[in-house]
């Protein structure tokens, strides 16, 4: 029988206390994978997850990881419950590490204990992916001996540091991945009271270039004019990539538009003020601002090679390197691009420089079937949940294993959810969730879990 969003709403009210204790207990645990994914404080951390989600049924343990190349990898978190072997499966996925907090100064409250100003929690992690796991922990809870479907989970130990032994983790483990819905709670929606569904994320593909003018460092009043600097000739090709519209102008690396069409294009006053544009800036590029950020390429230089300004001195730089982060379209090939970004900087030396290119990683982009059962389901389940229709919505960002994961899995519906919101500040200071969109998140979850049971 299905169960109502009225009973739903009132069960998770119920236990409210238990869901905002696990996102201030794992906050607490600093789980930093950049400071070593094989740690103790990992390792913890994933003790706790299992923990927490063997109080709701789950028969969860700890396992580690191992590399390609054999060494020790993350430590992840994997179970199973078992409802009816003929009730359909479904993967709860989410990630226990977070990023670092390279300066604490930079935030209003202590990063590592969750403070509640308003309706939202502050902490590292609250949101990505703390977040994701107290959804997955308050819908379990919420539906109870209710549960129509059986769960897999997996947490994983090492998504902010790129997932290195995901593929070997799921090649020693299939059997506990082979699922029918997957539901990836890492995203996030439109805005603390209007939800999403994520239809798609930018794949990614970075590179070094090296440029090269001079064997040694040589005096720039002597030889500067005739001889541009390293750094100079850099910035040359840098501003190459774009058009004077800003658009980004790599031959072969393509674009496209929202995934299902866009039913919302974003609000550009409310990103400025997200980002944090400064007023005088015109943002760069063409067509729907969604699509700039969702859907249609953007290349960032993320590191630069240049003497320092303190303690310059009037000598004309030989060579530099410098490192671009291609954010891909969702249905590119990354290696496609890939090449492309290596024709293009090869190919434009400013100068007949000596351009040369390493290219690093590359992963795939998603895209989700808007037409598949689960997402209908998961469509109905957050409209009941929040009380107002979800807003489809892309993210620029990139998740590589979950093109992975559909690969290896290719009947699986997946699902993107998750609790972020636009100002929830990922990866940055004074990152928070909202924690009426998070009790609704968990509302929705539940629900979905329901209706899947009821197919």
């Amino acid at each position: 029988m299905e169960i109502s969003a009225q009973e739903i709403r009132a069960r998770v009210a119920a236990d409210w206390q238990g869901i905002m204790d696990v996102v201030r207990q794992k906050v607490a645990l600093r789980s930093v994978s950049a400071q070593g994914i094989t740690g103790d404080h990992m390792e913890q951390s994933a003790q706790y997850v299992a923990r927490i989600m063997r109080e709701v049924g789950v028969d969860a343990r700890v396992v580690q990881s191992h590399n390609p190349d054999g060494t020790a990898g993350a430590w992840e978190v994997i179970g199973s419950l078992e409802t009816n072997p003929d009730a359909p499966t479904v993967l709860l996925y989410a990630h226990h590490d977070v990023q670092p907090v390279p300066d604490p100064n930079e935030w209003d409250t202590d990063p590592f204990e969750v403070t509640q100003v308003g309706d939202r929690l502050y902490g590292r992690g609250t949101c990505d992916d703390t977040g994701g796991i107290a959804i997955h922990y308050g819908a379990l809870k919420a539906l109870g001996d209710d549960l129509g479907v059986n769960i897999k989970i997996f947490f994983e130990g090492e998504e902010e540091m790129g997932s290195a032994s995901f593929i070997p983790f799921i090649e020693e483990h299939h059997d506990e991945f082979d699922s029918d819905v997957i539901i990836v709670a890492d995203s996030g929606n439109w805005a603390p009271d209007v939800p999403s569904l994520t239809t798609s994320l930018r794949g990614n593909a970075t590179c070094d270039v090296h440029v090269k003018v001079l064997e040694h460092p040589v005096h720039s009043g002597q030889y500067g004019g005739p001889v541009l600097d390293a750094n100079t000739l850099a910035a040359m090709l840098i501003a190459k990539m774009y058009d004077e519209d800003g658009a980004l102008a790599i031959p072969g690396v393509e674009g496209g538009e929202p995934i299902g069409g866009l039913q919302r294009d974003i609000d550009e006053t409310d990103m400025r003020a997200a980002a944090g544009v400064v007023d005088s800036y015109r943002l760069a590029g063409d067509g729907s601002l969604a699509s700039r950020l969702w859907t249609k390429p953007s290349a960032t230089v993320i590191g630069f090679d240049a003497h320092p300004v303190d303690g310059s001195f009037n000598v004309i730089s030989p060579e530099t390197t410098f490192r671009v982060s291609l954010r891909v379209s969702p249905l590119q090939d990354p290696h496609a691009a890939m090449n492309a970004m290596v024709e293009f900087f090869e190919g434009n030396a400013p100068f007949g420089a000596d351009v040369r290119v390493t290219p690093l990683d590359a992963g795939m982009g998603w895209a989700m079937d808007p037409d598949c059962e689960a997402s209908a389901d998961a469509s109905a389940a957050l409209e009941e949940a929040f009380g107002v229709a979800p807003v489809n919505k892309g993210e620029g960002g990139s998740i590589p294993f979950i093109p992975q994961l559909q690969k290896i899995f290719p009947d699986a519906q997946v699902l993107v959810t998750g609790p972020e919101d636009p100002i929830s500040n990922a990866h940055s200071p004074n990152e928070s969730v909202s924690v009426s969109g998070l009790e609704k998140d968990v509302v929705a979850e539940a629900l979905l879990l329901d209706k899947l049971g009821r197919n």
